[in-house]
């Protein structure tokens, strides 16, 4: 991980100083924005490998960044915020963040953090999943299209599926899933699950409103079946 570049989007001198000398010590390189306008220049000369990235800011929200970041492509997004409610974690992995730390927390539970993101940035990727009724899925690209129209998956929400096309008619229970998309040993809950697979959900209902591909199975996790109907 030495030598990766992060970009910090903080506005807190004394939070921002604690972030970038914990980061530095271990070899990452960091470059620190105080305003969201900077940082998407910042971006837009040198992609970072990770963004950190503050919830309030003095020109506007972290979340218009985030969901910015996502609909251009899957760099990895770790979001801070001050407020720790329930809403702003959730909001913030509905678009697509990555992970999630809330104010205050521990430098070292920050760099773990910030560690795991790039190691799983930097994962060859899982073997093709079988075709698969009306799916397409291009693993390389982490592009699948249904019924030959593309969707548009954050980096989590393509994972999810590919794992469930895999594992196909089979339950995977929220451990399974955690393991195979956030990696093991990650922070990360059943809530984050849960909440991805419902972005997932609504995309692909987006795509074919008939059909209600993933289904749940309650107290054991998730599968999916190519087969089924709204209301089956």
């Amino acid at each position: 991980m030495a030598g990766a570049r992060i970009l910090l989007v903080e506005d807190d001198p004394a939070i921002a100083r604690s972030i970038i000398y914990t980061l530095e010590r271990d070899g990452l390189t960091v470059t620190h924005s105080l305003l969201l306008g900077d940082a998407r220049a910042q971006i837009s000369r040198q992609p970072p490998d990770a963004v950190i990235l503050d919830v309030g800011l003095p020109d506007g929200s972290g979340l218009d960044l985030c969901r910015e970041l996502r609909a251009a492509g899957s760099l990895p997004v770790l979001m801070l915020s001050a407020q720790g409610e329930e809403i702003d974690r959730v909001l913030g992995l509905e678009l697509g963040a990555d992970d999630y730390v809330s104010k205050p927390f521990s430098p070292r539970e920050l760099l773990a953090r910030v560690r795991s993101l790039l190691r799983r940035a930097r994962m060859p990727a899982p073997a093709p999943a079988p075709a698969a009724g009306p799916f397409e899925i291009d693993m390389a690209g982490q592009r699948v299209s249904l019924h030959g129209r593309p969707l548009n998956l954050t980096r989590r929400e393509f994972g999810l599926l590919a794992d469930l096309l895999r594992h196909r008619g089979r339950i995977r229970s929220r451990d399974e899933l955690l393991d195979a998309v956030w990696g093991a040993g990650t922070d990360s809950t059943d809530r984050t699950v849960d909440t991805h697979i419902k972005t997932l959900r609504a995309k692909l209902q987006e795509l074919a409103p008939e059909h209600d591909y993933i289904v749940t199975h309650r107290g054991m996790g998730y599968s999916l079946d190519i087969t089924r109907g709204k209301g089956d």
